[in-house]
């Protein structure tokens, strides 16, 4: 038996990168999984997002670990979208028990780096869409009256603010949304401690997926090696994996951690100890 059999967790951003990493995480612990995904381009985000195939490579492999999935694209910025996601996914399973708010984007780094623009964007996705997505799911949380585990998103930017550069909108936008979610994240764990609904944050260093793996930050990377040099972790590791925020994820959903609620928990190779 899995430790997480009979729970229903809800994963946004679920396509690829760490959500699709969390989807199969836990449905390998027995969870069957309510995903979305946008799936689409954002002007200010110059690195390609998520498509729907990578959408339907997410489906694949949860439904090869005989597990289910209802997946939809989705924007976490849209709340009706997001409670209509939620409405489906609990009419195909009854129920939703965790739910982890991953949906991020990182911003620009050329010539929309200083746009506005890309402050708002990066607020509205990597912090209000948190929020949205909590809002969207707690109904069903709170009717089921059987507690439930929300896990956050965050980031190392989200407890520094190494990750800036004057004049990039974004990057500000970036370490004010991380920091933002911790915020939230302790927010609502007051709030719901009283119906066992536990909220946690993770904070990952940098991690091996698409949003880092691309050129545009390789280039920003090499013209901002003072930035970089901030950003080393203590271990001798340039980025973690995915599965590595995954399995902390598992951990802070599992019952193990029952009693766990209010905390930012890094995932970071030391970083903070630099």
């Amino acid at each position: 038996m899995g430790r997480l059999d009979g729970k229903v967790a809800l994963i946004t951003g679920v396509a690829r990168g760490q959500g699709r990493s969390h989807a199969l995480r836990l449905a390998a612990d027995g969870a069957q999984i309510v995903g979305l995904d946008l799936c689409a381009s954002i002007d200010t985000v110059t690195y390609p997002l998520a498509t729907p195939d990578d959408l339907a490579e997410t489906v694949r492999a949860v439904e090869e670990l005989d597990q289910r999935i209802v997946a939809r694209r989705a924007d976490v910025r849209d709340r009706a979208a997001l409670a209509q996601v939620v409405k489906e996914g609990v009419a195909e399973f009854g129920r939703i028990d965790i739910v982890l708010a991953n949906a991020g984007i990182i911003p620009g780094f050329d010539e929309v780096a200083a746009d506005p623009r890309s402050f708002d964007d990066v607020v509205e996705v990597n912090l209000t869409g948190v929020y949205n997505t909590i809002e969207a799911a707690l109904p069903q949380l709170l009717e089921q009256g059987q507690g439930g585990s929300i896990v956050i998103t965050s980031s190392v930017a989200g407890l520094h603010g190494r990750l800036t550069v004057l004049g990039n909108a974004g990057l500000i936008g970036y370490t004010a949304a991380k920091h933002g979610v911790i915020g939230l994240m302790r927010a609502y764990a007051g709030l719901l401690a009283e119906h066992s609904i536990r909220v946690n944050c993770v904070n990952p260093t940098g991690v091996s997926t698409p949003m880092l793996l691309h050129e545009r930050w390789a280039g920003f990377a090499e013209e901002n090696p003072e930035i970089v040099a901030k950003l080393a972790n203590a271990m001798p590791v340039e980025l973690i994996e995915a599965i590595d925020i995954s399995n902390a994820i598992a951990w802070l959903c599992s019952d193990e951690a029952r009693y766990i609620t209010g905390i930012a928990l890094p995932v970071d190779a030391g970083f903070l100890l630099r």
